[in-house]
């Protein structure tokens, strides 16, 4: 599996739009937390199912797309953050030690 790139309010929009299974998430570059996240959750993500898309978001770079990504999706902003998508609703909302892939499979199945 590979990451997408947020890099647009625009890609955020059409995530919204998008019908079926997404998944965001929001690393911190400069935190070691966050790398161990993101690490944990890419050894797990190959258990996931192939048609979820997965979208990263590099919130140094961007955090005002951080910032529209809490208020579009109505979670409180976290680094790092996982967010799983369905149909435009975000049905799960992890932060750091909490990320999980087990527990994104647990909600889509």
């Amino acid at each position: 599996m590979t990451w997408t790139l947020i890099e647009s309010a625009d890609q955020l929009d059409n995530i919204k739009k998008q019908s079926g299974n997404s998944i965001i998430f929001k690393h911190s570059t400069r935190c070691s937390i966050s790398m161990m996240a993101k690490r944990r959750f890419e050894l797990e993500w190959d258990t996931l199912p192939q048609d979820v898309s997965l979208y990263f978001l590099d919130l140094i770079k961007h955090r005002e797309l951080s910032a529209k990504i809490a208020a579009d999706f109505q979670v409180h902003h976290e680094s790092p953050q996982m967010l799983l998508i369905k149909d435009g609703e975000c049905i799960l909302d992890q932060s750091h030690g909490g990320i999980s892939v087990e527990e994104a499979l647990s909600v889509l199945n």
